[in-house]
């Protein structure tokens, strides 16, 4: 039976690769000085540029769910076309996105009793999500049903790993994420956080790097150390309008004979304490386990993200790497 892939905007796709596998985008919002933008709009090229300029100038930035109203019009839209649905949403530890739409999933399931409504957690964002979004096309171009996509996503979401890492505390600080006494002390020092998200979505702290340049490196040895099969795996990369650092981050992987396929995508605002600038970030399968950092790192950087916003006054953003594991 037909079937369509709906995610949300934290996905990170790029318009040509979310009209290639004619996916449906639910797209979260945010608020600037009182007016509200959408994070995607269907057809339209979204000027993410923008967002980060606005972020840099200090504008007050404020960020919602999806419109469950617009929500509930898009999968009727598609259930009264005749397909079942299988959302696969941004991590619940980041966002209630997922939680939001999983509930209107289920009052819509007692209307189409003919129709299958599934919903899948991917514990993921950014590119992360963006990943097992792409992965879970390429399935169902491949043939695979709705349960077999499902599972498929299920079974692959314990070996993503994302790494990223960030280049002003004070952004952690202002998201909730470290003390005001850790973000200063971590500024002062010229302390980047290396980190990564959890086998349950969560922000966890790895490492702690002494400048820029030695955070990217970090996040490369740690995808060596820990992708499995990298020759034959695709790697993402996101970020937070830093295109310099994508092109040192990009050009360090591809100085490791075992890494070399890069796709790079842009991040889109998701929600008010995971966004921020100059952010890096990379996606890959890995081997096993990440350590999180000890109590004495934590003073310093305690937890991420997911995406955080960043100085303004520096205009400096952040890095994200992702890939599989074990």
């Amino acid at each position: 039976m037909s079937y369509q892939i709906v995610t949300d905007s934290a996905c990170n796709l790029t318009e040509e690769t979310i009209d290639a596998f004619g996916l449906e985008i639910l797209p979260l919002t945010f608020m600037v000085d009182g007016v509200q933008h959408r994070s995607y709009l269907k057809g339209e090229k979204t000027d993410l540029r923008q967002f980060y300029t606005m972020m840099r100038e200090g504008k007050v930035i404020t960020t919602s769910l999806p419109n469950m109203q617009e929500t509930e019009t898009t999968l009727r839209r598609v259930l009264d076309a005749g397909r079942d649905v299988l959302y696969l949403g941004f991590s619940s530890a980041l966002s209630g996105t997922y939680e939001a739409t999983e509930l209107l999933m289920k009052q819509l399931a007692g209307e189409y009793p003919d129709r299958t409504l599934c919903a899948v957690e991917t514990f993921a964002a950014s590119g992360g999500e963006g990943m097992l979004v792409y992965l879970a096309c390429k399935k169902k171009e491949a043939g695979a049903s709705l349960e077999e996509v499902a599972d498929f996503v299920r079974e692959t979401r314990d070996h993503l790993c994302h790494w990223f890492t960030v280049d002003d505390l004070m952004f952690l600080f202002r998201g909730g994420r470290v003390s005001r006494t850790s973000a200063w002390a971590g500024t002062l020092l010229n302390i980047k956080p290396v980190m990564h998200v959890d086998n349950e979505g969560r922000l966890v702290p790895v490492e702690k790097a002494r400048g820029r340049r030695k955070a990217i490196k970090a996040l490369v040895n740690h995808m060596e150390q820990t992708a499995i099969d990298p020759a034959n795996q695709t790697i993402f990369i996101t970020h937070g309008d830093c295109i310099e650092d994508v092109v040192l981050l990009e050009s360090e992987i591809k100085k490791t004979p075992r890494l070399h396929r890069v796709r790079r995508e842009l991040r889109r605002p998701r929600y008010r304490r995971t966004f921020r600038t100059r952010n890096a970030c990379a996606v890959l399968r890995r081997r096993a386990q990440i350590a999180p950092l000890s109590a004495f790192g934590r003073f310093f950087i305690a937890r991420w993200w997911r995406f955080c916003a960043c100085a303004p006054a520096r205009g400096r953003l952040s890095s994200n790497l992702f890939s599989f594991k074990k």
